[in-house]
Formats: C-alpha cells, sequence, structure tokens
C-alpha cells in the first residue's frame, strides 16, 4: 500500500498519520519478541491487536478515497432541453412554462442556469430551447425528467372554453467531467452565423453563433449564448459530447433492458411521464401513480417532492382517479 498517496489527500491525512504510527509500533513489537522469546507469547497478542487496527484503518481510508473519486466523476453540469411537443402555440407555449419551472427551482438551489439556445414560436413559446445547468446536485435531482411532459387546460386563447390537451417533452443530459469518448475532429464539420436577436452590437454584427454538426450521425448541436465565437463552440462541443454519451448509454442499455423493470421508466424521450391537469389542480407522475395539487406552487419551482418522489422510486401504488380517491393518496404541496 502506498500510504503517501493518503499523506497527500487531506481526507485521509489524519488516518494516514495514525497508520504509520502503528507501523512503527508493529515493527517495535516484532523487534522486541525475536530478542526476547519469554514474552514472545505476549507479543504474538498484541500484534494481532496493532494489526487489526491497521486493517480497519486501510479500509477507511481506501473508502474515503474510492468515494471521492465517485464524487469527481459525478456531473456537475447538466444541459436541459425542452420541446414543443403536439398541440401547436399552446405546447410551445407550455414548453417555456417547463422552462420557467425548472429554471425557478435552479435558482432556489443556488445553481448555475444559463440559455445556449432558443427557437421561438410566433406567440412566444419556445418551439425548443437548451439550457446549461451547473449544480452539484443538479443530475442526481434531475435525472428522471426527461421524457414527455403533457398539460391539460383551457389556453388563453381559447374563446369557446374548450380544454386543450398539448406535449412538450424534457431531455435531460450529463456533461461529466472526465470524457468517456473521443471525437474524431474530421468528424466534426462547423458553421458560425449571427446569433441575431438581443444582446448587443457585436452579438448581432459578428459571427458568434456556432452549430457543429457530427457527420458519422448527422447529429447537430447549436450553441448562441456568449458573445465570442470561442465561447459559444467549446460549450457547443459540450453538447455535442453529452448527445454523443446519451446515444453510447442508450444502446448499452437497450442490450440490458430487462433490469429496467424495477427502475423509474426507461426515461425514453417518447415516454409519457406527467400531467398537468390546471381545471383539477393536479400533477400526476405516471411512473410511480403519484399526485399532487397546488400547482401554481409547482410551477413557481417547488418541484422537490415530487423529484425526491421520483427518485425513491416508489413502482406500484393504485393511480388516482378522481379528486375524491386521489384524498389520501396526493401529497399536498402547501402554502408555507
Amino acid at each position: 500500500m502506498d500510504i503517501e498517496t493518503f499523506k497527500k489527500n487531506p481526507k485521509t491525512q489524519y488516518l494516514a498519520q495514525e497508520y504509520e504510527r502503528l507501523s512503527r509500533e508493529e515493527t517495535n513489537v516484532v523487534a522486541m519478541t525475536a530478542s526476547d522469546p519469554e514474552i514472545a507469547e505476549l507479543g504474538k497478542e498484541e500484534l494481532e491487536g496493532i494489526r487489526a487496527q491497521m486493517r480497519v484503518i486501510r479500509g477507511q481510508m481506501e473508502g474515503i478515497l474510492e468515494a471521492s473519486k465517485e464524487e469527481e466523476e459525478k456531473p456537475k453540469e447538466i444541459i436541459l432541453e425542452v420541446r414543443a411537443g403536439a398541440g401547436g402555440e399552446e405546447a410551445a407555449i407550455f414548453a417555456e412554462d417547463l422552462a420557467m419551472m425548472y429554471e425557478k427551482f435552479a435558482e432556489k438551489k443556488g445553481w448555475g442556469w444559463s440559455k445556449l439556445d432558443e427557437s421561438r414560436s410566433e406567440m412566444g413559446g419556445y418551439k425548443e430551447a437548451s439550457f446549461e445547468i451547473k449544480g452539484k446536485d443538479a443530475y442526481d435531482l434531475l435525472r428522471h425528467e426527461t421524457g414527455v411532459h403533457r398539460v391539460q387546460r383551457v389556453p388563453a386563447t381559447e374563446k369557446s372554453g374548450r380544454i386543450h390537451t398539448s406535449t412538450a417533452s424534457v431531455v435531460v443530459l450529463p456533461i461529466f467531467p472526465t470524457k468517456h469518448l473521443e471525437i474524431n475532429p474530421a468528424d466534426l464539420e462547423m458553421e458560425f452565423s449571427r446569433s441575431g436577436g438581443a444582446g448587443g452590437q457585436n452579438v448581432n454584427k459578428v459571427e458568434t453563433a456556432v452549430r457543429i454538426i457530427y457527420k458519422p450521425t448527422g447529429l447537430a448541436v447549436r450553441c448562441t449564448s456568449e458573445r465570442s465565437q470561442q465561447k459559444n463552440r467549446e460549450k457547443a462541443l459540450s453538447m455535442l459530447m453529452a448527445k454523443l454519451e446519451d446515444l453510447d448509454r442508450e444502446k448499452k442499455e437497450s442490450a440490458v433492458s430487462s433490469e429496467r423493470k424495477n427502475q423509474i421508466g426507461t426515461g425514453d424521450r417518447s415516454e409519457k411521464i406527467r400531467t398537468y391537469n390546471i381545471l383539477q389542480d393536479r400533477i400526476t407522475d405516471h411512473r410511480i401513480k403519484q399526485s399532487w395539487s397546488n400547482l401554481e406552487k409547482i410551477f413557481a419551482g417547488n418541484i422537490e417532492p415530487i423529484l425526491d418522489a421520483c427518485a425513491q422510486g416508489t413502482i406500484g401504488l393504485p393511480a388516482a382517479t378522481n379528486t375524491a380517491q386521489a384524498g389520501e393518496e396526493e401529497q399536498l404541496i402547501t402554502n408555507n
């Protein structure tokens, strides 16, 4: 065992010093018993105690380093994408509602939030948009949001009061600190253009927007958030890497799809995971068959109870079919 590795790490430094002290004590006892056979039996018992302590400390140090390694490899940044689905303009408005909900939640958590790219509809909603979120637990908390979200409500533009059902998809992609895939630069095609929209003269007059195409698959990403072409290029590459790693994970997971039975859904983009019923003031997650009320507060970013329940993956509860039945099963998000 290389004790110097543990001595250099602040988390294991004290344990390493104690291990060295016990090691010196072990050496002294061995020397004493070798020179005096009469105390050999006593020395043997003492050695067993010293070595048992050393094994415990060694296990503790190795456990701390392993946990630190796992923590370092965990993604501390994610890309969150929202995209309008069925429902036309109402779907685009719903996609923006979801994005604002996640942004408000990120603010409450103290995470960094920045818009990477957006494409707006005629009425101002999001046809599609992508965001970068920086936070220690962002991926752990938001990873189960991938899928199709459905809203049932009467749109503000609806004059006859009809209820509309619209959908929007959400994709959460982790950005790993350690690159798991290698990309051949020859496989990349880059395009540069003006960002357009708000952002000042530099953004509108200089070709700062970057679009990268991965030629083997035709996968394309675009970043317009930064004022310099170089920074947009770096972020676009991170987006591309996250998407390629996501595709790689999907291929590997499809080979062991049977293991998904005890998990919370498949995380597939086409899977309808949640319904937001505005008229009944209820949100239902179809994977874990749980419901919550107070949608106004939920859309204001108070979604942690839902995220926690999804992370626990409580599958198999009976679905609520009406408000009365849901009474005992709903977890109410109240105004504190």
